[in-house]
């Protein structure tokens, strides 16, 4: 790759300003000064070095957000405050082209996984894979028997066929946990709605293998995850 290019996805610069920084000698490459902006490196094993920081580059980058209220699962919006708005806000140096996977709504919080690898997305969020997504939620009122049966055995929520089977886990009161590994619209509300019980606290605690760190406060908001997490 060349060396422009690279420190660009470094985050380093743009084009103009990581050539400037080449020329005033400012970035070292494996301890070395260069300052051909064309100089082929090896992306994969090269360690650049600036403002006393050194930089390894990465193909794929994984974060997990708890998502807090208040913003939408976008990338950019002209009207409201986007996830990666936040993101960025949090995480200036990271990589640019993070999106991402699935949705939360505005008022939903939890775990989000935000990456630019966009197999791994597509995995995660195809239907065919039946990929486990469980959230902690609040209720109205407590679930009966009922209830639960319906939940796990599939609801109509307005769009032809029941739900696929789900799974409750209550221990009383007025919150349970539910795991899908559907993604329709709304669908957890939707879901508790159709045995009459109104969603008032919704939070995603997994996705997939991810677990929500526990640790993981809605003020620090983001962590940077391995590949290796998902397996």
């Amino acid at each position: 790759m060349r060396l422009d290019k690279l420190l660009v996805e470094l985050n380093i610069g743009t084009r103009s300003e990581v050539k400037a920084l080449l020329k005033k000698g400012l970035i070292l490459v494996d301890g070395e000064k260069i300052n051909k902006p064309e100089t082929k490196v090896d992306e994969n094993s090269v360690t650049i070095s600036y403002g006393g920081k050194d930089y390894a580059y990465a193909q794929f980058h994984y974060y997990m957000m708890n998502k807090p209220k208040g913003v939408i699962t976008a990338t950019e919006d002209k009207k409201e405050a986007t996830v990666m708005d936040l993101f960025y806000r949090k995480c200036p140096d990271a990589p640019k082209g993070l999106a991402p996977v699935g949705r939360l709504d505005k008022d939903t919080t939890g775990l989000l996984l935000i990456t630019n690898d966009g197999a791994l997305a597509h995995e995660l969020l195809s239907p065919k894979k039946h990929v486990d997504k469980t959230y902690f939620v609040t209720l109205d009122g407590p679930l009966t028997s009922e209830d639960i049966n319906a939940l796990e055995n599939g609801v109509h929520i307005g769009e032809g066929d029941l739900t696929a089977p789900s799974t409750i886990k209550y221990e009383g009161g007025n919150t349970c946990y539910i795991t899908i590994h559907e993604g329709k619209f709304h669908q957890v509300k939707r879901m508790f709605f159709a045995v009459g019980k109104q969603v008032l606290e919704l939070k995603r605690t997994a996705f997939g293998p991810l677990l929500l760190d526990e640790e993981l406060l809605p003020e620090s908001h983001i962590i940077e995850l391995k590949r290796e997490s998902f397996y």
